[in-house]
């Protein structure tokens, strides 16, 4: 939670490193200092970022859930390369904010439930396993005993492991330099 200087009071994604009472900045001529939010042409190269805009002024839409960051590699004319948490390379326009640092509550993922009325609570259903269902319901359903399932589908019948779903026709394709990896 953050308060303006006016009084507003907002939420904004904390970095690691954040401490009670400290003062963060956005804009061209924020310090690069960890929680300030700059432009990418700001921004020293190396740095580890995180919060990064697509698209100027659209809003943060990359490197945002817990302990996720992505590294500015290059700047080159009116783009900027970056590295991305899924290890995928792209290019950004360098007029797009990013903040310093990587989000904070990195152990996020280390959490365990430890039951299945956690995992209600936090509005997640219950999952049925594809072979237990008929084969009306799924392609993996069926059989007679405990059955294989065959080769692993998707409920509509797409593979599930190792199928490419990116479509190659999409605009953003010639901004990717090097795809993730499996």
């Amino acid at each position: 939670l953050v308060e303006y200087e006016d009084g507003e009071k907002r939420y904004v994604i904390a970095q690691g490193g954040f401490k009670i009472g400290q003062k963060i900045s956005s804009g061209e001529n924020a310090s690069p200092e960890i929680g300030n939010a700059l432009p990418l042409a700001k921004i020293p190269l190396g740095t580890v970022i995180s919060c990064i805009e697509l698209n100027p002024r659209a809003g943060a839409s990359l490197a945002r859930s817990a302990g996720a960051f992505a590294q500015l590699m290059a700047r080159d004319g009116n783009l900027a390369t970056i590295k991305l948490p899924s290890g995928e390379t792209r290019t950004i326009s360098i007029n797009c904010m990013a903040s310093i640092g990587a989000v904070s509550n990195s152990d996020h993922q280390l959490i365990v439930s430890g039951k299945a009325g956690h995992a209600r609570w936090l509005g997640r259903r219950p999952r049925t396993r594809p072979v237990a269902m008929n084969p009306v319901d799924h392609p993996m359903g069926g059989g007679e005993g405990r059955a294989s399932g065959g080769h692993p589908r998707s409920k509509n019948g797409i593979p599930a492991k190792g199928f490419r779903t990116r479509s190659k026709n999409k605009a953003s394709n010639k901004f990717i330099i090097e795809r993730r990896k499996k």
